[in-house]
């Protein structure tokens, strides 16, 4: 079934969507979620976060691009999953007060943040798009979906060398770029 359609259906709240949507991406949002977590289990639990994510989502919104729009939504539950384990291994007492502590105070981010975030995301995709297509594949398969730079070398057949080289000389551009649009690094 094609994206459109699957939208459709969650605009019609029609539970085929979650059904589709599992069908079409499941094995994409279990990658994301699994590169980042390394536990089946929390990634597991991820996805189907993912999948209940979406469906309160898309009624307030119509994504442009489903696949990079669950693929951003995996990936943030994720990384909010994989720093509340770490956070829970260091102090579980620290992160149940801070968890009580957020019924009663505004988690929200300033307007001038958000505003800022926004930027710096524009500024980091008019970068990449900047570079020639296999170092862009390379720093956005690294940077945004973890994979290894041994999964990395075995999807390109670049050696671990060259693909560590694109990554350091790719991270020290976007560095003077960001600067030169005006962003502190």
């Amino acid at each position: 079934m094609d994206d459109k359609k699957i939208v459709d259906l969650y605009w019609e709240r029609d539970e085929d969507a979650i059904k589709e949507t599992s069908s079409k991406y499941g094995r994409l949002c279990t990658y994301i979620a699994n590169n980042i977590l390394s536990n089946h289990e929390d990634s597991e639990e991820c996805v189907n976060d993912t999948y209940l994510a979406v469906w309160n989502v898309i009624p307030k919104q119509r994504p442009n691009k489903f696949s990079v729009f669950i693929s951003r939504i995996a990936r943030n539950l994720a990384l909010k999953k994989y720093e509340y384990i770490s956070a829970a291994k260091r102090n579980p007492s620290a992160v149940t007060s801070l968890e009580e502590l957020g019924d009663c105070v505004s988690g929200t981010d300033s307007i001038e943040l958000e505003i800022e975030k926004k930027h710096i995301e524009v500024t980091i995709n008019k970068f990449l798009w900047q570079q020639i297509e296999e170092k862009r594949n390379v720093f956005i398969r690294r940077y945004w979906y973890f994979d290894s730079i041994e999964s990395i070398c075995k999807s390109t057949g670049f050696s671990q060398s060259k693909v560590k080289s694109m990554l350091y000389e790719m991270r020290q551009k976007l560095r003077k770029y960001l600067e030169s649009e005006g962003i502190v690094v």
